[in-house]
């Protein structure tokens, strides 16, 4: 794995900007990989061995996916919408897995780690950077059942939504009553159609 500096200089430019959370997303995913025993995930063989699970759509994921190269196209990023700056890094060779959490004290103790800096933005970056990994984090040892239609590769499972007749893969179908539906047309949408379905014309 690279230094702590090439990857956070280049997660910044994949990310657009250098801000708090790209350093607290590039250092969470250097410790989760370090505890799951893996130091070059986004090279073969090892990328096929990690799924992360990301508790918050904020700059420290697009920071965790640049440092790990996982991809919600590769099925190895998990968004489960917690709300929390947390991740849990689960190597898929033996199942060992961290969950680590960044800590909200840690932003009040940006001036003991920063002193002298009054932009509060740029205090908290630096002071990222120089805290130690047990102020700036928990972690956990956890365990994660990660099911087989979860896992990276080609589709699985497959089934027909009974109401629109959308094809859901992955075991994400709903069933209601003895039919199976999308989750859509289950639990609605989170999108309101104008008008009928629209047939696209070609050149």
């Amino acid at each position: 794995m690279d230094d702590f500096k090439t990857l956070l200089e280049g997660s910044a430019r994949a990310h657009g900007h250098l801000c708090p959370g790209q350093v607290v997303g590039v250092r969470m995913a250097m410790l989760g990989c370090r505890l799951i025993g893996l130091d070059n995930p986004r090279q073969l063989p090892q990328i096929k061995k990690l799924i992360v699970y990301v508790e918050i759509d904020r700059c420290a994921t697009d920071a965790i996916a640049y440092v790990t190269g996982v991809k919600l196209g590769r099925r190895s990023l998990k968004f489960v919408d917690n709300g929390i700056m947390a991740a849990t890094f689960v190597n898929l060779d033996g199942g060992k897995a961290f969950r680590i959490v960044s800590t909200e004290s840690s932003r009040d103790l940006a001036h003991v780690y920063a002193p002298g800096i009054e932009d509060v933005r740029q205090q908290q970056r630096d002071a990222y950077m120089n805290m130690p990994d047990d102020v700036l984090f928990t972690v956990m040892p956890v365990w994660v059942d990660v099911p087989v239609h979860d896992l990276p590769g080609p589709s699985r499972f497959k089934a027909r939504c009974a109401s629109c007749g959308a094809t859901i893969r992955d075991k994400k179908e709903i069933l209601v009553g003895d039919r199976v539906l999308c989750r859509p047309c289950a639990r609605g949408t989170y999108y309101r159609p104008l008008e009928n379905r629209m047939q696209l014309k070609t050149a």
